[in-house]
Formats: C-alpha cells, structure tokens, sequence
C-alpha cells in the first residue's frame, strides 16, 4: 500500500492542534516551537505532493478511497489534479507562513494555533474531496474556527459584528448548495456520493439549469461575487493578521473551486446556460471592488475591496468557459492567494507597531521597515498585473479566455459583448495602480510622523522570512510560470472535456 500523502497532508493539522491542547497553557515558547514544526511539515508534505504529480499522466492522482457510510454512498474518498493541486501548495504556503507572523501572539497561543490548524485541515479536505459529502464536511470545518478565530483575537471595534456576519453569510450560502448537492443525489438515483459518478449521471438539461445557481451561488459567496459580498473586507478589517491572510488567501479561493468543482464540472448544462449572466456579475465585482478600495482609508480595506475586484476575475476567467480563461482562473487563485497573504502580513507589522492603519497618519516606514516595504511593493506590482509578476501571467489568460468566448457565438449566445466585458473590465487595473501607488507613496516614502518616531522599527526575522516566502513564490511564478502554467491547463483540460460533451 501506497503512502497516503493527501490524508497526511489533511490531517496533519488538525492533529498537531490537538497536540497543542495538552501543552501547559503558559509555556508559550514550545506551543510556538510545537506549531511552527506542525507547519513546517505540512507545508513539506505540499510541497512533495506538488512535486510528485504526474503531468504526462494529468487526471486525479494520489487517489485514496474508503467507504465511511456504504448505505448511503457515502466515502473518504480523495484525489488531486492540475487545479486543486496547487490550491494544496497555496494552503500549506499560507498556514506556515500564518504561523510565522503570530509568533509574538500572548493570547492564548495555544488554543489559537489549536483552531488555526483545524481551519487548515477544513481547507486541505476541501481542496482534495472526490466525494460531494466528504467536501461538504469540511466545507462546514473550515467556516467554523473562523468565528472563534475573529471574535475571540479579532480587532475589538467590529471583531464580534464581523465574525457573526461571516459566519451567516457563509452557512446560508452552504444551506443553498447543500439543498442542490441532495438533489443531485437523489436525481442521479445511483445512491453514492462519488463525485466523478455524479459527473456521468447525465441530469436533464432542465434540472441542471433549475439547481446550478443552488450550487454556484452557495459556494460563491464564499468567494465574494456580487452582491453577497460585502461579508468578506470586514471579515479581513477584523480578523488577526495570521487569520486574514488565511481568509483572503485561502479561504475566499475554497468558494471557487467548490463553485467550479460541484457547479461547473457536476452541472455543465446549466453552466452554459447561466455562465453568460454571472459573467457580468464578475464584471461588477472587478470595477467595482477597485473603486471602492480607492475611496478607503483603513489600509486594511483597501486591501479587502481589493480582493473582491480580483476574485471578480477567477470569477470571469471561469465564466468564460473556455480552456485559456479557467487556466487562468486558477493560476489567479494561486497568485491572489499569495499576493493578499503577502499584503495582510506586511499591514499586520505596521499595525503592531503604529497601532494604526489609517493611511494618511502613517508614512516614512520604508525607512525604518526596508523589507516590509519592499515586499509591498511586489504585492502592489504583482496587484496591477505588471510584467515579470505573477499577476500578468494570471490575469492575461482571463481576458484572453473572456475575448475568446466573446468569438464563439454558436455556443454564447450574448456573442460579442463578451469583448466588450475585457474592454470595462481593464478600467480596474488603472484604478489598482492609483490606489497601490497611493498606498506605497503615503506609507512608505511620505515624512515619519513624530509619534513614531522611538516605537517603530524593523521587523523580526520570523517575520522576514515569511515575508521572503511570499515574494519567492510571486517572483517564481512570474519568471517561470511553466513549473504551474501547464499543470493548472491540464485541469482545465478535464473541466472543458466536461463542458464539450455537455454542449455536444
């Protein structure tokens, strides 16, 4: 029997909280040395699963099944391809790094590495469930520690608002996909849950176009689509920096590969058939979401609203249904995840040091923090999509997908204005670069205001080198993205073959 990698890299976590839990509460030190191991080794479980995939062979490998309920087909069933492979790596990226930053946390460190780790868990089982039960499952784990994580080490202003908030945003939008999820079961009457027999189920076309915006816009909301939204920049304003870079950098991409992996892939018919009108809904989100960030003060939101403008675009690159446009779907929601992660992180030091976030009370810290400002710089680069960064090689194939689709009129039949949706969408990256720049300039290159003149300083060497993980990972996949590119194709490969034969 083969070593059973995904349920090590799943459980790990979850198993390492629990460990935690029998520390002595005041030994900080080793609840933080036990944690960062944890970390450690999850993300070099991720990083051999990324690494041992067979491209040749594409499809879902390291396959592990084991039936949990046979009477009600139900299993543990798990397997990776080319999109949810690199969404494990993003994970295993973010909980390390997320471990890094917190490591100067004196609030019951032990039980927020504890929930932290078991949010982690949720994710990983999300991201590698080929059984519609299994997903929901830990679908429902990675919403719960949320709560805890904000209204417990949140920001006291709105930690208890926005962590409810969330929360019931988030189960009213897995109630929707649920209800879906068990029509789907009793209408394929073939009594499993096994999501690759579901894919061979041939619904009626009707049914399909009847119960796809259940699914899809249950799980989207997790990912922010307009107008169920406005959950996601308060969650990021209150959350504890470690939690917002889990929040913008993972679990926002948990909604749009659940929406496209059960929505998209289960029900393509009613994809064809709804996938011309969310295209629009993404085009909100885009323009949107940027002019709202504009208008922020609160460093913190601009970066939320932010957020929603880039999920707008996984949102496009996947409603385009075609090849090139879910390619870049996912290799978005690799480059977002970091690029926010990377952003929260370096607001986070700020924040523990000037104890504000207000962008025109802030300014002269490229100075006093070179490398916080350097890598927001990178963040802010990789944002406006500039060349050489991870974020051109991402958004490029979105609006190539899009103006592809806008081609195809015998399968679209909004037709060309499609093209026009690329043309009002590139509005956003204008306005992104004025507010980065804005940003970089006012809080990195503007006089040191005199208050903070003796308490702000460098950061630590645990927070550089998370810092330093993050940039890596953009640079890398903005210099050579043929170590992801080809691999996030071959999945979009298998959902177009799913597409294909729903529209032949």
């Amino acid at each position: 029997m083969s070593f059973p990698l995904l349920s090590a890299i799943t459980f790990t976590p979850v198993t390492v909280g629990m460990l935690l839990l029998l520390f002595p509460a005041d030994r900080h030190t080793e609840i933080r040395i036990a944690a960062l191991a944890g970390a450690t080794l999850t993300l070099f479980l991720s990083i051999w699963a990324y690494f041992s995939y067979d491209i040749s062979l594409a499809g879902y490998q390291f396959v592990e099944r084991l039936n949990w309920v046979p009477a009600l087909g139900i299993s543990y069933y798990v397997g990776v391809d080319g999109l949810s492979l690199p969404m494990v790596l993003l994970t295993g990226i973010v909980i390390f790094t997320g471990v890094l930053i917190s490591w100067k946390i004196d609030d019951r460190p032990r039980e927020f590495f504890a929930f932290l780790f078991l949010l982690a868990t949720g994710v990983f089982g999300v991201f590698v469930a080929l059984d519609l039960f299994h997903l929901f499952f830990f679908y429902e784990i990675a919403v719960f520690p949320m709560y805890l994580l904000i209204a417990i080490w949140g920001w006291k202003v709105t930690r208890e608002y926005a962590a409810m908030k969330l929360t019931l945003y988030l189960f009213i939008g897995s109630v929707l996909a649920v209800v879906g999820a068990l029509a789907m079961y009793f209408a394929a009457g073939l009594n499993t849950f096994d999501m690759l027999a579901l894919q061979n189920a041939n619904f009626p076309a009707d049914f399909q176009r009847f119960w796809f915006p259940f699914i899809f816009f249950g799980f989207a909301v997790l990912a922010g689509i307009f107008p169920f939204h406005n959950w996601s920049p308060d969650g990021h304003v209150a959350a504890p920096t470690a939690v917002s870079m889990f929040h913008a950098g993972v679990l926002m991409k948990l909604g749009a590969f659940a929406a496209l992996r059960v929505g998209v892939m289960l029900l393509p018919a009613g994809a064809h058939y709804w996938m011309p009108w969310i295209v629009f809904l993404a085009l909100i989100n885009i323009v949107y979401g940027s002019f709202v960030a504009m208008m922020q003060r609160d460093l913190k939101y601009v970066i939320g609203f932010s957020s929603v403008s880039h999920m707008g675009l996984v949102t496009m690159g996947v409603a385009s249904l075609t090849p090139i446009g879910i390619t870049g779907a996912g290799l978005q929601m690799f480059s977002h995840g970091a690029m926010t992660a990377l952003f929260f992180a370096c607001v986070g030091m700020m924040y523990d040091q000037a104890h504000t976030r207000d962008i025109p009370s802030l300014g002269g810290f490229g100075a006093k923090m070179p490398m916080v400002a350097v890598a927001f710089i990178i963040g802010g680069l990789v944002s406006m999509g500039m060349p050489g960064f991870s974020g051109f090689i991402a958004e490029q194939p979105i609006f190539m997908g899009v103006w592809a689709a806008g081609q195809t009129t015998s399968q679209y039949y909004l037709g060309q204005q499609y093209s026009w949706i690329d043309l009002v969408a590139v509005i956003a990256i204008a306005i992104t670069a004025a507010y980065i720049l804005r940003a970089v300039h006012q809080v990195f290159f503007t006089k040191l205001p005199a208050e903070f003149e003796h308490h702000v300083g460098d950061v630590t060497i645990m927070d550089k080198v998370a810092l330093g993980v993050l940039v890596s990972v953009l640079l890398a996949l903005g210099w050579y993205p043929a170590w992801m590119a080809p691999l996030v194709a071959s999945g979009a490969a298998n959902v177009m073959a799913i597409l294909q034969g729903a529209a032949g």
